[in-house]
């Protein structure tokens, strides 16, 4: 408790002098040197004691024994009081032998002079009344003992074991739990690196057996055939031998033929190129090539190929291969005999070799050719693969591409039945709270299960929510009435409402500052038309939403309104707020298509600028709050220097499904069109990754700042409807990404980030 005690005070004087209390730490320091407690260290505060016998200051001793009794013994159960008489007994003993021992029979007598009143009726010290006209009360055998130096160590390790038992038993304020949480913290950090450890070493364990197991199986591919397997080509060629003469001629007119291909090959014809074999279509010759297993009446085929000539000029001598079927015939009988032995023994690439023993000199050169630009083909396919699916590709060849997440998993939260407007974690990392088009809020946990807190259905239709930063049991429900809420979620029941305009009774947006002191409420009149009417917005144009608006700043103990922004050129509704890391500033992105940035210290605007071309549907300070990014209706990301006021960092073409409109089509031409309401995009701890809204889940995106291009590097997924709204909880270590859909469906991914 010293440790936590000592702690505390440097950061409380840390504070004072962040803040300018400088009166305030003058009076602490004060009060620190004068401290009697010795900030809970035992050993200092026996120090003291010791310190006040050897200086004689018997005053100063009875008054330090009695402010600890005050203080700290007094609030010891009765059980404990005797040990505590013990102790004072104890220590005025203590300091008389110490008077005797240095020959100062005065400050003894003294002793028993101011003490009598108080010892004398005490049947311990009737015996100690004669110690100071004793010529020897070390050799006297009733006070030999405490003459020894084993006793008065005994007496100092006593006391001071006491001291530390009490101060560890006694309740201290919540602020000195800091030290123990930083210390479970620690501890807590130091299990999960370990773990991120385990998990590192485990994947690439896993890598290098799939490495391996690939190794492997290339080595199977290009094994060769033992000699007796490659001699099973020739099984029929001794009756073959019947035909040589007839065969003669035919070999003697082929080659003719090859001549004469070869040179129709620098003709107009074009390069030359393998004929397909009968009934082979050119996918299936293309296949036979790669070393694809072919069905056995292809390989009969194959037979065929390997007597015949399959050039332009074999249609002029197909007389003579008619007259070697009957021996084709039968040889085609014997392979199918050793079919099945063939299948086991044969693999995709020996196949290719087999095949192409059998063939004449001419026909390699052909099928060389055919084989290398069927080749190049297969390397374009494969690079064209790798571009589209890089994770995949590279686990196929056992090489992991690294990626900065890892998902541990992903959960889903299935409690609402119409389309999700709001998801937000809370400050702690713990709860979150959700909303839907049908004005239900729930308030659930997912850590260590996934369990719902609180529910409560609103008669009035809701537009906004936010949670409350100090307090985070609180919530801020905005309605489409003209009211504001503060809802108990522990409780479970409204605390308080509010009426904000009933001329503008739509509440867009709300956000509650840092210090929990107050929050921003932004209430819109009602627009002419409908958000639900797809057609109708699509025809009128982007300035129908352009309606009044108000930005309010309301005292969140008090529930009253403090002032009202001025919005300039004209009061128009916002629709999005969001505070810095200390409330001193805040963003605003409205119908108009502006973006205003106000000093909540000065309660006034900045600077402002023209941002988008239409509305603008989100805004967020980037991590080193240097600058603030924004979403608009146009469906552009775009990152904005607030010390320059318009001055454009960067500019992102985002695709219509992470902007919204968004659209779930049904059966029968059904179409649901929401606009956007909660958060499209939130940030890791770090800034350097967004997550945003898509058609099947949520994208992890990095953010290149000088190549100034949206890096796409991890998909969630998980959806079968679009997602309208997200959140990143960065609370813990292992980041906890929300996504929620048009079907009421919340997934709930957990992140790890890996170290490089």
């Amino acid at each position: 408790m010293a440790a936590a005690a000592e702690r505390t005070d440097e950061l409380v004087r840390e504070y004072l002098l962040f803040r300018g209390f400088t009166a305030a730490l003058k009076q602490l320091d004060a009060e620190i040197k004068a401290d009697r407690e010795k900030g809970f260290r035992v050993d200092k505060i026996v120090d003291q004691l010791q310190q006040f016998v050897q200086s004689y200051d018997l005053a100063a001793l009875r008054d330090y024994w009695s402010y600890l009794d005050r203080r700290l013994f007094s609030r010891l159960e009765d059980v404990y009081r005797p040990t505590v008489n013990k102790l004072k007994t104890s220590l005025f003993r203590y300091y008389l032998i110490h008077t005797v021992q240095t020959g100062r029979n005065d400050k003894a007598q003294e002793f028993f002079h101011k003490q009598a009143s108080e010892l004398q009726n005490q049947a311990e010290w009737k015996d100690w009344f004669v110690l100071p006209f004793l010529p020897a009360p070390d050799s006297n055998p009733t006070f030999a003992t405490y003459f020894s130096r084993q006793w008065a160590d005994t007496f100092i390790v006593s006391l001071h074991n006491f001291l530390s038992v009490l101060f560890q038993c006694m309740p201290v304020p919540v602020i000195l739990n800091f030290e123990a949480e930083c210390l479970r913290s620690s501890l807590i950090q130091e299990e999960n690196e370990s773990l991120r450890h385990k998990l590192f070493a485990l994947q690439a364990e896993s890598s290098r057996m799939k490495k391996e197991e690939l190794e492997v199986e290339q080595a199977v591919v290009h094994h060769k055939l033992p000699a007796y397997v490659a001699n099973m080509d020739r099984l029929g060629d001794s009756e073959l031998d019947m035909t040589c003469s007839q065969r003669s001629t035919a070999h003697s007119l082929q080659s003719r033929g090859g001549f004469l291909s070869s040179f129709l090959s620098q003709s107009k014809k074009g390069p030359s190129r393998p004929a397909h074999p009968s009934g082979a279509s050119p996918t299936q010759t293309g296949s036979m090539l790669l070393g694809k297993k072919e069905p056995i009446n292809h390989q009969s085929a194959k037979g065929k190929e390997g007597t015949v000539s399959c050039k332009d000029g074999k249609s002029h001598f197909s007389g003579l291969v008619a007259g070697e079927s009957s021996s084709l015939q039968q040889r085609q009988k014997r392979l199918q005999e050793h079919g099945k032995e063939r299948k086991e023994l044969l693999s995709k690439g020996t196949f290719q070799d087999f095949f192409l023993q059998g063939q004449s000199a001419e026909k390699k050169t052909d099928i060389s050719t055919a084989e290398t630009e069927l080749s190049s083909e297969l390397h374009a396919e494969q690079a064209e693969t790798s571009t589209k699916m890089p994770t995949s590709s590279a686990e196929a060849v056992g090489v992991r591409q690294e990626q900065p997440f890892i998902v541990l998993s992903q959960e889903e939260y299935g409690e609402h039945h119409s389309s999700i407007m709001y998801c937000r974690v809370d400050c702690s990392g713990r709860r979150v709270a959700s909303l839907d088009v049908d004005g239900v809020i729930k308030v659930w946990s997912f850590n260590p299960i996934m369990q719902t807190k609180a529910s409560s259905i609103s008669k009035s239709p809701l537009l906004s929510l936010e949670w409350a930063t100090k307090r985070d049991r609180l919530l801020l429900l905005g309605s489409g009435v003209g009211t504001v809420r503060l809802y108990d979620t522990e409780a479970k029941k409204n605390l308080c409402e509010i009426s904000i305009d009933e001329d503008m009774p739509r509440i867009l947006s709300l956000a509650c500052s840092p210090s929990g002191a107050s929050f921003v409420c932004s209430a819109a009149a009602q627009s002419p038309i409908s958000h639900m009417d797809f057609s109708t917005v699509s025809s009128r144009g982007k300035s129908m939403n352009q309606v009044p608006g108000k930005l309010l700043l309301w005292d969140t103990k008090t529930m009253k309104q403090q002032l009202q922004f001025s919005l300039e050129p004209e009061p128009i509704a916002i629709n999005c707020t969001a505070f810095n890391h200390n409330g001193n500033l805040l963003v605003t992105g409205a119908a108009d298509g502006i973006v205003r940035l106000f000093d909540m210290q000065q309660h006034e605007c900045a600077m402002s600028w023209k941002a988008h071309d239409g509305e603008v549907y989100s805004v967020e300070f980037s991590y080193d709050e240097n600058t603030v990014y924004s979403i608009g209706e146009d469906g552009k990301f775009i990152q904005w220097n607030i010390h320059k006021s318009g001055l454009k960092v960067s500019e992102y073409e985002l695709p219509s499904e992470a902007t919204g409109p968004f659209v779930l089509s049904g059966y029968s031409g059904y179409k649901q069109v929401q606009f956007p309401r909660g958060r499209l995009f939130a940030f890791d701890s770090e800034g350097n990754y967004m997550l945003t809204c898509s058609s099947t889940g949520g994208v992890i995106f990095k953010l290149n700042g000088e190549d100034k291009v949206l890096e796409s590097c991890l998909s969630l997924g998980g959806h079968r409807a679009p997602v309208v709204t997200v959140d990143w909880s960065t609370a813990m270590d292992c980041g906890t990404c929300l996504t929620a859909s048009m079907d009421g469906k919340i997934k709930l991914t957990t992140l790890l980030a890996q170290k490089s």
